[in-house]
């Protein structure tokens, strides 16, 4: 298509002619699969899985209390809440609730969403509560009086802005929010890093440190581990590289850069340094997970405690301290393990930790290293609901305190991991949950997202589960570059110009599950979301005879203009700048919306879904691409909720219809009528 782009005034969020153009592919949409038999009882279905009280109910340590967020069908905006340890481990534990959301949007006539919490240490009498109007990412800021249950009278109080903010101590936060020209980059984010005081106007913040112009952000917090209390400020110089900073004690002497490369991820706890590396450094490679004690680090010394060193197969998923230890999760591929590693005079030792099955996830969901070597593990899969265990690092054994219910039948399904061999030969692998003895192929949905280092790992999904297993289909996750399923070189094979490694790595997939006879391009639909949608967008255009059915949510489509679009300025490292004459034109090559053609293969139909208050990715991509689609005569649906920001949905009541209209859209069209 050429420079001059028709369908503009569509990235006009809340104009009136771009709603009314909404409105009216809202209806269609509608109109097209709520009509549909069984619409309404899958709907119910989904309301049933997403409100079901057997749900764990995921906590957080802060002192004496678990603290949790609960959405259900009495409490549709949702409970911030909390119990202790005693209660949790039973049945059905007591709450005490802090915040109720329904009754606090209903007092102020405001569609109020959770936006999360920051709780002062040591004696988490105050919290920092952090609300979002209908889903966006921009959010409100209200203290919180953790004793009386009410909002602080004149205390920390700021408007709508993508703030960054935290405790320092009773009475001091770090800030970064909009203060007006210059403070916010141009991904919308702050820039600068302020101490402010209670009592004193946000606005006369001191400064105390300022990103450059073209960093993504800038960020402080303070760390307050009792003997090791300490700030830090981090500059975020785009999405992949950034530096960290030691605030020294001398006010007036500047921060101490942590020198470690760009690319890398470090954190302090207590005496250690660890550093994630994404390229080779002190001879170490790509991917490896080096300890350092802080103080000699600074002073120069380079020694490293090697925690981790990936392989061909194996990658590092993450690591949490505990008070003496740290537990470290790898992924051998796309497999959870973990181990427990323990600092000690005569360096760490290692140890198992058991209880991971084949095929499934575990992580840990929380640990109080201030406090002790309490840890709440996760352990989960497709066909397996999740279980939550309590354990003491150190200590042999582990409590179940919490188990998912079943929510869907699973006799008759098994969970297999193939791989497919992408077009530079690249091994890609990939699970079909499914049938164990379908006898040819049936209804298949492939899921990707191949970005940003977002791993494809087994989880359990109830909406999945009964929107689709249940109802015979087959549901395939496929791992592509982009991701880091295999540490960083998976990830860095797919950036920039390299983006179409992703997109060869999904078609591969396709033509694999085909192959197999698990499916045919006639019963294979494919889903994703955000950088997904633009893997769903490329898919359509790139291949569309491939597949029967796609759906996209929040989708990013047009590759030219993504950056002058809300965050969309942040993304740059991951795909290249479209302003930049040597990135146009790959850009222009992957972009979806640039690629509709008016002739050429028919395009398998296409739900796109978005929300007006997706203030991260911005409406317009989908509103766009829909448009396009409908000129050249396209198959075409389209739904935009007015509020859900980038998830799509703020409670379970959206969240179920969007889930309905998405697997009445797939089943209808790749299980047509005989």
């Amino acid at each position: 298509m050429s420079e001059a782009d028709p369908y503009l005034w569509l990235e006009d969020v809340s104009g009136e002619a771009a709603l009314a153009w909404v409105r009216e592919r809202n209806a269609e949409t509608v109109d097209a699969l709520t009509g549909a038999p069984g619409f309404k009882v899958l709907e119910q279905e989904m309301r049933e899985v997403l409100d079901d009280d057997g749900r764990i109910p995921y906590v957080v340590r802060r002192g004496g209390y678990l603290y949790n967020f609960w959405q259900d069908a009495d409490h549709v905006r949702g409970l911030w809440r909390r119990t202790t340890l005693e209660e949790y481990r039973t049945e059905r534990p007591h709450w005490e609730v802090l915040l109720d959301l329904d009754a606090l949007a209903g007092a102020e006539d405001e569609k109020w969403a959770w936006a999360g919490s920051r709780v002062l240490a040591p004696e988490h009498r105050r919290a920092l509560v952090l609300l979002s109007r209908d889903g966006a990412d921009a959010c409100v800021v209200r203290e919180f009086d953790l004793t009386t249950l009410e909002f602080v009278e004149d205390g920390f109080t700021l408007p709508e802005a993508k703030t960054r903010i935290g405790w320092i101590d009773d009475d001091s936060v770090w800030l970064g929010t909009d203060f007006g020209p210059g403070s916010m980059s141009s991904s919308g984010y702050p820039l600068q890093v302020r101490r402010w005081r209670r009592g004193t106007p946000p606005q006369d913040a001191e400064l105390v440190y300022e990103g450059r112009p073209s960093d993504l952000s800038a960020s402080a917090w303070h760390d307050d581990t009792p003997g090791f209390a300490r700030d830090f400020v981090h500059r975020q110089i785009d999405f992949w590289n950034q530096e960290l900073f030691l605030l020294p004690e001398d006010p007036a002497a500047p921060p101490v850069r942590i020198d470690v490369p760009d690319d890398a991820s470090a954190s302090v706890y207590r005496e250690w340094l660890t550093v994630s590396v994404k390229s080779p450094w002190l001879g170490h490679p790509a991917g490896s997970l080096l300890a350092f004690e802080l103080d000699p680090f600074l002073a120069g010394e380079r020694r490293a405690e090697v925690l981790f060193t990936p392989d061909e197969r194996t990658a590092l998923a993450g690591y949490s301290w505990t008070r003496h230890h740290l537990i470290l999760g790898t992924r051998a591929d796309v497999s959870s393990a973990m181990e427990l590693l323990t600092p000690g005079p005569d360096g760490w030792s290692r140890a198992p930790l058991p209880g991971v099955p084949p095929l499934s996830t575990a992580s840990v969901t929380c640990t109080d290293p201030d406090v002790g070597d309490e840890y709440f593990h996760l352990v989960t899969g497709f066909l397996q609901p999740p279980t939550l265990h309590r354990g003491t690092a150190g200590e042999s054994g582990t409590e179940r305190v919490k188990q998912g219910p079943a929510l869907f039948d699973t006799a008759g399904l098994c969970v297999r991991q193939h791989f497919a061999t992408s077009a530079d030969g690249t091994r890609v692998p990939y699970f079909v949950v499914g049938p164990e003895d379908r006898p040819g192929p049936g209804p298949t949905l492939l899921y990707g997202y191949g970005g940003f280092e977002v791993s494809m790992v087994p989880q359990y999904s109830a909406v999945t589960g009964r929107a689709w297993l249940a109802r015979g289909g087959t549901y395939v996750v496929a791992g592509i570059r982009g991701g880091r399923e295999y540490g960083p070189a998976w990830h860095r094979a797919a950036l920039g110009a390299d983006r179409v490694r992703a997109y060869e790595d999904f078609a591969a997939v396709a033509r694999d599950l085909i192959a197999r006879d698990i499916t045919t391009p006639a019963q294979l639909g494919i889903e994703g979301g955000s950088n997904g949608g633009l893997l769903m967008g490329a898919m359509l255009t790139r291949e569309p005879e491939l597949f029967g059915a796609v759906v996209a949510h929040v989708p990013l489509l047009d590759m030219l203009r993504f950056h002058k679009l809300l965050a969309g300025a942040s993304w740059i490292a991951e795909y290249g700048d479209p302003d930049d004459p040597a990135d146009r034109p790959h850009l222009e090559r992957i972009s979806p919306y640039h690629q509709v053609a008016a002739d050429g293969p028919a395009y398998p139909p296409l739900l796109l879904l978005t929300s007006t208050r997706d203030d991260r990715v911005h409406p317009g991509h989908a509103r766009k691409m829909a448009a396009r689609l409908r000129e050249f005569g396209h198959p075409v649906l389209f739904h935009e909720h007015l509020g859900g920001g980038h998830a799509g949905a703020t409670d379970h009541r959206q969240t179920a219809f969007n889930e309905a209209l998405v697997h009445t859209f797939l089943w209808e069209r790749l299980t047509p009528p005989a």
